[in-house]
């Protein structure tokens, strides 16, 4: 990823053009650089996204939480492979081994024009003897985290024992279920799906998620009890700001929970991974009352070691949706693992803001530490490990003894603050000219990509749009990206930038 060197160009004057700006004017251009975009072959999205701009007057909307759908089912029912039928890509990779764990376990769907999560809970085969307990557990997780249940059944197998005990905690849950027969290749094979109305769940929608048959049908029907705006995630704009509070196990998130609500609220044992249930809580911290949505560990059964991992992520990716601002702890006396590195990406993916809770520094102090040299190795990794997230406040902190506890409110202000910043058309585009005329992207094939217009599409995460003639390196981005973090702060937040190639029309 070495090459953003080459776009380094030596210091610039970029921020004191900028500070000098005649913000009416900048305007003015900008708007005359969008009149030029007409030339451009534009889609029906680029004219939305272009109307919006001139129409609200830069105003941003806050997108409300999406409604979650959770798919849940025995092993082998065909999860993934609807997983992959609804999202229209192979991306919830089916893999031939079972056991896969996949990190990711909420994709972004669409269907008729509504947006929503979809929630894949088929991530590992459990041992056959912890079967019915692991898909329960799995149900449950599923249910308190989503809005709509599709509840598949291998239509060929019929109901099985596993299944009758799942259909008893879906309808405790109170929450819509469709129950999905799946592997029904053809209409010879109805009859099959329609013995399945005994599970009592209703009737039983017939799919191929395969080839695809009956998946339509079935989207409709979803679709008509889906809440437009998730009753999990509850976004009430105004109330108390959501914080995740996430981690491996035993790094510390119950005690920082139980310190910042003032009491032994979340039990805490030396097991690792002993709490499961996540719980709200309000809290005060620094004089404002906060949201916690914590996501506490999984029990971790011994058998079921593969399967913890795959919990654990399906909960922090629960958490991610229902929080604005995720507060990551990392353990100090132990070297940074390969799983906090996956937790900050799952929070970079989520495109929540960040910062990053270094918890047990009260330990570096003690001799045996001190001996180690475990505060220089520290800084090694953060630097080789956590470079991609240089941009997070860092908070030293000690849960235990709720030492620094009270620096966490103002790096969680300044994350929240750049979620919602918005950099205004005009200076966006002025930024982009100053940026352009001191560091041209480079010749690439004898062409150069020229950046005609940008704009800020949305905030939480500020998403910027860029159209342009031709691609720009990665490394050309990554520098945009830097330059904009140096000059507007963005302190705690990732940044999107989308690119749109747009050809001149043909006169």
């Amino acid at each position: 990823m070495g090459d953003e060197e080459e776009y380094e160009g030596g210091p610039d004057q970029l921020e004191e053009k900028l500070a000098d700006l005649d913000e009416e004017l900048a305007e003015q251009r900008a708007a005359a650089l969008r009149a030029t975009l007409d030339d451009f072959d534009l889609d029906a999205e680029d004219a939305e996204l272009l109307a919006g701009i001139t129409a609200s007057g830069d105003a941003i909307e806050y997108l409300p939480a999406l409604p979650v759908v959770a798919i849940v089912g025995r092993p082998n029912v065909g999860k993934s492979a609807l997983v992959n039928r609804i999202i229209g890509r192979r991306e919830a990779v089916v893999e031939d081994t079972p056991g896969v764990t996949r990190d990711r376990v909420t994709y972004k769907a669409e269907w008729a024009d509504r947006r929503y999560s979809l929630v894949d809970t088929g991530g590992w085969e459990p041992d056959a003897r912890g079967i019915d307990k692991s898909v329960a557990l799995q149900a449950e997780v599923a249910i308190e985290l989503c809005d709509v249940v599709l509840f598949v059944v291998d239509a060929m197998v019929g109901a099985t024992s596993t299944d009758e005990q799942v259909v008893r905690l879906l309808r405790r849950s109170g929450k819509p279920v469709f129950l999905v027969a799946n592997k029904v290749d053809d209409a010879r094979h109805e009859s099959e799906a329609a013995a399945l109305w005994s599970l009592g769940l209703g009737e039983p929608y017939p799919v191929s998620a395969i080839h695809g048959r009956g998946v339509a049908d079935l989207l409709d029907a979803v679709m008509k009890v889906l809440p437009e705006v998730s009753a999990v995630a509850g976004h009430e704009i105004g109330g108390p700001r959501r914080v995740a509070i996430l981690g491996r196990p035993n790094v510390g998130k119950s005690s920082l929970l139980n310190k910042a609500a003032g009491e032994e609220r979340v039990v805490v044992n030396e097991l690792a991974g002993t709490t499961r249930d996540p719980v709200d809580e309000i809290v005060e911290l620094g004089g404002k009352v906060w949201r916690l949505v914590d996501t506490a560990g999984i029990r971790r059964r011994v058998h079921l070691q593969q399967g913890a991992d795959f919990y654990a992520s399906l909960r922090t990716s629960a958490a991610l949706e229902k929080a604005e601002v995720a507060v990551v702890v990392l353990d100090v006396s132990q070297t940074l693992s390969e799983q906090d590195v996956r937790i900050i990406d799952l929070v970079l993916e989520s495109g929540r803001a960040l910062v990053l809770a270094f918890n047990k520094w009260d330990l570096m102090n003690t001799p045996e530490m001190e001996n180690q040299d475990r505060r220089r190795y520290l800084e090694r990794e953060i630097e080789q490990d956590l470079a991609h997230v240089a941009w997070a406040p860092r908070v030293n902190i000690s849960a235990r003894t709720g030492r620094h506890l009270d620096k966490l409110v103002p790096a969680l202000e300044t994350a929240l603050e750049s979620w919602d910043l918005r950099i205004p058309t005009g200076k966006f585009n002025a930024f982009l000219a100053e940026l352009v005329a001191e560091h041209p992207h480079p010749l690439r094939g004898g062409k150069q990509p020229r950046i005609l217009f940008g704009t800020q599409a949305s905030t939480r995460p500020p998403t910027f749009v860029l159209f342009t003639t031709g691609f720009l390196d990665p490394g050309y981005r990554r520098f945009i990206q830097r330059r904009l973090r140096e000059i507007y702060g963005f302190e705690g937040s990732p940044i999107v930038l989308n690119m749109r190639v747009r050809e001149r029309r043909q006169r």
